[in-house]
């Protein structure tokens, strides 16, 4: 289950893009582990694919300059919460992202 608690989002682009790459990183050696220990987390196979292409979609959308931000909740926010936590090690990683996709940056103040 995602939980309540603040989930600090990226503070620039930057940091967002990088978030993203990292995420479909993890999600190649996520499907490695499944690929190769097929008996226990076969099950995650969907959940894997769902990732992959939301985060993917995501990061071609940015690339192509048609990314917007606030578009309601990224579509593998709904698939991971039909999984135990255990099975996406980089959980928090993606609600930061799903966090900073619906509410965008987080700007510092400036005084």
């Amino acid at each position: 289950m995602l939980s309540n608690n603040k989930i600090v989002r990226a503070s620039s682009t930057d940091e967002y893009v990088d978030m993203i790459k990292q995420a479909i990183d993890e999600t190649f050696d996520l499907r490695q582990a499944i690929e190769f220990d097929e008996e226990f987390m076969s099950e995650g196979r969907e959940l894997v694919d769902e990732i992959e292409a939301s985060l993917k979609d995501l990061y071609e959308s940015m690339k192509a300059g048609n990314y917007e931000f606030a578009t309601g909740d990224l579509p593998y926010i709904a698939a991971m919460k039909k999984y135990h936590e255990s099975m996406v090690p980089f959980r928090y990683l993606l609600k930061r992202i799903n966090e900073t996709h619906n509410k965008g940056l987080e700007l510092k103040e400036t005084e």
